[in-house]
């Protein structure tokens, strides 16, 4: 019996320390801190400016990538994320989000200026040549893929529906599945805003 219980001393001793973590509440998506990718990017936003993901440093940032013809997936993670500023009241000033477009055929500087702030004025559209939309794309590890319609210029794009999200010293640290609320995100983004 002793010999037992000596044989479980380090494992209930690593439980105990573990337990005294437990006060630090876990995030509510996906904790992706220290992942090799997301290291940034160099595109334009919708007032002509070049943008880098160091230009955000000091808030913390969200992005998704996504088009404006969207019916679906992106206007409604837009709209989430406006609850999500509403919920965080004051502390949403600490907050970027950002949305790269995977169509750089028809998602404009123009059209990105009036497709993005409509959701909530401090968002900020992004847009890049095919090839510079193609490299972030890849830097992210997003898919998107043009999938043709009935006529030329008619089409869709396929693309990953998650977003990301990154503390004020820029490193990425939550991948954000589609559609789960604006509660939990508002939750986590709070403990990166108070993380500092």
């Amino acid at each position: 019996m002793r010999r037992r219980l000596m044989l479980l001393a380090p494992a209930l001793a690593a439980l105990w320390l573990t337990g005294c973590d437990s006060d630090k509440p876990a995030f509510r998506n996906t904790d992706v801190t220290g992942a090799d990718f997301g290291k940034g990017f160099e595109l334009t936003d919708h007032n002509g400016q070049r943008r880098t993901l160091a230009d955000y440093r000091g808030k913390v940032v969200t992005i998704f990538f996504g088009y404006t013809h969207c019916p679906d997936v992106c206007p409604t993670t837009l709209s989430e994320m406006a609850e999500v500023m509403r919920l965080l009241g004051d502390k949403a000033e600490r907050v970027q989000a950002l949305f790269v477009t995977v169509d750089p055929e028809r998602d404009t500087q123009e059209l990105l200026a009036s497709y993005v702030p409509a959701f909530d004025r401090r968002f900020v559209g992004l847009y890049g040549d095919p090839e510079s939309t193609a490299k972030v794309a890849k830097e992210f590890k997003v898919f998107y893929q043009k999938v043709p319609g009935s006529a030329p210029g008619i089409y869709t794009v396929d693309h990953s529906a998650g977003s990301f999200a990154f503390d004020a010293k820029g490193r990425v640290r939550l991948f954000i599945k589609h559609g789960q609320g604006a509660e939990p995100l508002a939750q986590d983004l709070e403990r990166l805003i108070d993380e500092g």
